[in-house]
């Protein structure tokens, strides 16, 4: 039997997004596995992972977590990543270091693994890459550069980014899939709704949901257009954009999205509702307090939300691109073109009749039965093995004979 591994997991925030979510139930799943998992993170405000899917549980989880205390960030985004890594280099050159494992999830803490290993301090760097940003500042364009090409070995979420790493790097990416946490994201009604509800001023009929906040690749703008035509039909309607951590400065677009829903009549505040952060609680109420789930993205690794709304007996509205239609059968969701409003505004007036929510809610349940974190988890200790030194000459062969 194999021994058990010791495994660091990096990630660059305490702050529920994507990547982070992955990172933290990857390491429930391993350590409930039977291996030794630690989670390292920067803690930005000294709150830890206090939204972390794990965090209302009166069981704490299995894994170890150490929290990296971090400065305020600057505005500048260079900046901002140079600091970022340097905390995370600072903070480790001076920890005993014994991991069998040292994973990366994001650039930043990519960066800071890589300058270890050059120091001799740690074996393989491995990152799980999510999706590809395009900077046009040399300094983020050669970090995230570095973050790809220079690790031993890169994961990626989903076919369309396993593909576009070849194409673009010559990275043969092993795909490793998300899941869902269907004891978090349920569809049976709690006491918590109403509370949700109540807390956020929730009194409209319909209630369209978008998690992830507001910024470009989320294509709030084209939502906000949508939904102001919507409203027109419905004028109890309201729209709830929930979440939006993020590493980047979304001020300016933040504003033109607030500017245009006011120039389309909506009152932001109750017609338009953002809740910033949010508790893992209060998001699973929101889903199913929900009608639709609006999620036209333009750019994304996998979607995880996708899963979450299912999960909680939410209809899906999102775009018919990769990695969506790797996953997701237009019996399962409405399927629109992104960058046409009009779609989505059909779509939602779709989802609203109970008959084509029903069938959509039907054909996709059981999707969560095929994404799931131990699945994912298995899938990485099978490449974690490979990186063993007594397996090293048939890890050299796999990743050779790898193809897409």
């Amino acid at each position: 039997m194999t021994s058990p591994f010791k495994i660091a997991l990096f990630t660059y925030s305490t702050k529920p997004r994507g990547s982070v979510i992955h990172t933290l139930e990857l390491a429930a799943a391993l350590a409930a596995l039977g291996h030794e998992v630690c989670v390292y993170a920067l803690d930005k405000d000294g709150a830890g992972f206090s939204h972390s899917p794990h965090s209302s549980q009166a069981i704490p989880p299995l894994y170890k977590t150490v929290l990296i205390p971090s400065l305020p960030a600057p505005r500048d985004l260079e900046l901002v990543i140079r600091l970022r890594i340097q905390e995370f280099i600072d903070y480790l050159v001076q920890q005993p270091l014994s991991y069998d494992i040292y994973h990366a999830q994001d650039c930043i803490t990519a960066n800071a693994l890589l300058a270890l290993q050059k120091q001799g301090l740690i074996p393989a760097v491995l990152r799980t890459i999510h999706h590809v940003d395009d900077f046009s500042n040399s300094y983020l364009h050669d970090c995230q550069h570095r973050s790809i090409v220079e690790p031993d070995l890169c994961f990626s979420v989903s076919h369309v980014w396993q593909r576009e790493l070849y194409i673009r790097y010559g990275i043969q990416a092993p795909r490793v899939t998300n899941g869902v946490n269907v004891q978090q994201f349920q569809p049976v009604a709690t006491s918590a709704d109403a509370h949700v509800r109540h807390r956020y001023g929730l009194t409209g009929q319909p209630l369209f949901l978008s998690v992830g906040g507001i910024e470009p690749r989320k294509n709030s703008m084209t939502v906000v257009q949508a939904f102001a035509e919507v409203r027109a039909a419905y004028p109890q309607a309201q729209w709830v954009i929930a979440g939006g951590a993020s590493v980047f400065d979304y001020r300016d677009y933040r504003s033109a999205v607030r500017a245009l829903a006011t120039k389309q009549g909506l009152d932001w505040g109750r017609d338009v509702v953002v809740t910033g952060e949010i508790l893992d609680a209060d998001l699973a109420a929101l889903y199913r307090c929900a009608d639709g789930l609006v999620f036209p993205s333009l750019t994304e690794g996998w979607g995880l939300v996708v899963l979450e709304a299912i999960a909680s007996n939410t209809p899906v509205i999102t775009s018919n691109i990769a990695p969506f239609t790797e996953f997701l059968a237009p019996n399962q969701a409405l399927l629109v073109n992104p960058h046409r409003p009009q779609e989505i505004v059909q779509a939602m007036r779709w989802v609203l009749q109970p008959a084509i929510a029903s069938a959509l809610l039907d054909n996709s349940r059981t999707l969560c039965a095929s994404y799931t974190w131990e699945a994912s988890a298995r899938t990485h200790l099978q490449h974690y093995t490979a990186l063993r030194p007594e397996a090293a000459p048939a890890f050299t062969s796999r990743i050779s004979e790898f193809s897409l």
